[in-house]
Order: structure tokens, then C-alpha cells, then sequence
């Protein structure tokens, strides 16, 4: 099993190269694609090829969506120029310049709301495959539970035995006196 400490350092040097290769990646998305790699290292199995097929497809919607938003945000820069001469009238040009800039504005929003889909998908790949995590976790609940059954046994035996003292000493209380 990887130390936590040995593969949180193992995903920032990814994370790190992985932003050098491509600075416009996200640093959350980066991240997750990473998590889900070491993840699928750390089964020490080769992945099926959906699951690597899954990731490259994941790789690939980032990076027509982050290039989409650039583009798109280039486009609206590039639109927002005022030209001299054109053969078209100002207004007709801003009219059309505007429904431009709603439109890119719109494949923003789309790229946008199609990153966050992506980020919702990778946590749960993640959540999913990530089974040395989900049974360490169960491990661990398991340790806790076991802790808490031996402390509970040890107060019942505990209270067993001073009730049964004191159970002895009524009994012997009761034999003695006149009341029987």
C-alpha cells in the first residue's frame, strides 16, 4: 500500500508536469485525472480497456473544452475591435457583432457547464474504482467498531460483577434478617 504522504507527492509532481505540458488545464480536473491514474496504479493490475478507454476520453472532453473557451473567448476579444472600413453599416455590423458575441458567450457557458459535468464524472469514477480507499475505510470502521464492542464488553462485565457483589450482600441481607 502507498503511504498517503508518498502519493499525495507522487500526484503533485504529475500535477506539475502535467501543468508545464498544458498550462490551461484546471488544476481541480488535473487533479482528479491524476487521482484516478494512481488509483488505478495502485490496484497493481493493468486496467481493463474501457476503464483506460474512459480516461482518454475524459483527457479528450478537457481538452476540447478548455480549447473551446479559449477560442471562443479569442473570438469575442477579436469581435469587439471596431473596424474602419467594412462594407456593411455600423449598425447592421454591431447588430451582427452582438449576436456573435451572445453566441460565443453561450458556447462559453456550454464548454463551462460541460467541465463541470467532467469534474462530476471523474469524482465518481473515482468513488467508483477506488477500491484499496474503500477498503481501507472499511478497514479502519471496522477497528473503530471492534474498539468500541471490547470497551462496551468490559463496562457490562464490570457492571456484572458489581451487581452480582451487591446482589450477594442483599441476599445475604435478606437470609439474616427476621423478614424471610
Amino acid at each position: 500500500m502507498i503511504k498517503p504522504a508518498l502519493r499525495a507527492k507522487k500526484i503533485r509532481l504529475r500535477v506539475g508536469l502535467a501543468t508545464k505540458l498544458s498550462p490551461r488545464v484546471p488544476s481541480e480536473v488535473g487533479i482528479l485525472i491524476e487521482c484516478c491514474k494512481d488509483n488505478a496504479m495502485a490496484q497493481q493490475r493493468v486496467l481493463p480497456q474501457s476503464k483506460e478507454t474512459l480516461l482518454q476520453s475524459y483527457n479528450k472532453r478537457l481538452k476540447d473544452d478548455i480549447k473551446s473557451i479559449m477560442d471562443n473567448f479569442t473570438e469575442i476579444i477579436k469581435t469587439a475591435k471596431i473596424e474602419d472600413e467594412t462594407q456593411v453599416s455600423r449598425a447592421t455590423q454591431g447588430e451582427q457583432d452582438n449576436y456573435e458575441m451572445h453566441v460565443r458567450a453561450a458556447n462559453i457557458v456550454r464548454a463551462g457547464e460541460s467541465l463541470m459535468k467532467l469534474v462530476s464524472d471523474l469524482k465518481q469514477f473515482l468513488i467508483l474504482n477506488d477500491f484499496p480507499s474503500v477498503n481501507e475505510a472499511i478497514d479502519q470502521r471496522n477497528q473503530q467498531l471492534r474498539g468500541l464492542q471490547d470497551e462496551c464488553d468490559k463496562k457490562l462485565i464490570s457492571l456484572r460483577d458489581e451487581i452480582s457483589i451487591d446482589l450477594y450482600e442483599l441476599e445475604e441481607e435478606y437470609y439474616s434478617s427476621r423478614y424471610k
